[in-house]
């Protein structure tokens, strides 16, 4: 799924797949949308084959809606060639926040890590994104573009990450009050330091949004503009079409 594979710095990598994917029906009233089929191949293992080719090949994997489903593929195809551990949230889906909180055990201490979205398939060049991450020295940075959506973050003119609108809704939460910050999209592919397992204060369920707006306070987030990359998100049935005519 990457234009050219390079191997970084970084081992280990989560992938989100506790959604209910309401948005994805009616496959998910009997699937979990991870397991969706893209030109023969599921989201899960095109998103773990993307890892693969930086060399990222411990993954873990959060699961809720449908868990059984996803822990008999991952038996039964041997990861894909990844070592694959279950984030159990079977309980309550505590979504992207709080279910990489719920994950921090499963994590190596003290090392940085990649996460992602299985319902997104991309080519962005992870190993820039690390890159661009060592240069700002910053706690996350995340992939983010000029795409169309209501909801944006929100830059200032070094990269950093100030706040949030919801330009349907008027609604904006700010981290930094700054003027004339730029809007983009984010694009689900972050980079995060282990530190921010330490320095959050935010519990239960939660978006990696939120996250991302309550450490912004007090450190240095990131966002990574990936222009040009193949970028999609297979969210409904009718976004399948386009993935297959996008990644092979």
């Amino acid at each position: 799924m990457s234009k050219a594979s390079s191997s970084i710095d970084i081992s280990q990598a989560m992938i989100f797949c506790a959604g209910l994917g309401t948005r994805f029906k009616p496959w998910t009233n009997q699937h979990p949308k991870a397991l969706a089929p893209v030109n023969g191949k599921s989201l899960l293992q095109r998103n773990i084959a993307y890892l693969q080719q930086y060399g990222i090949k411990q993954v873990i994997v959060n699961v809720h809606h449908f868990a059984d489903q996803i822990e008999a593929a991952v038996q039964a195809h041997r990861g894909w060639g990844s070592d694959i551990t279950i984030s159990d949230e079977r309980a309550l889906v505590l979504e992207t926040g709080g279910g990489l909180l719920h994950a921090k055990d499963l994590f190596k201490p003290g090392e940085r890590f990649i996460t992602c979205n299985a319902d997104i398939l991309t080519d962005l060049d992870i190993a820039a994104l690390v890159a661009f991450h060592e240069k700002e020295q910053s706690l996350i940075s995340f992939s983010v573009s000029n795409r169309a959506t209501s909801r944006q973050l929100l830059f200032d003119g070094q990269n950093q990450l100030c706040g949030w609108r919801n330009i349907t809704t008027g609604e904006e939460r700010m981290a930094i009050a700054k003027e004339n910050l730029i809007a983009k999209s984010y694009d689900c592919v972050a980079v995060f330091e282990y530190e921010v397992f330490e320095r959050t204060q935010l519990s239960g369920k939660f978006s990696l949004i939120d996250l991302y707006l309550e450490l912004a306070k007090s450190n240095k987030i990131t966002g990574f503009d990936h222009a040009g990359d193949r970028w999609i998100d297979v969210g409904k049935p009718e976004s399948v079409a386009h993935a297959e005519a996008m990644f092979q």
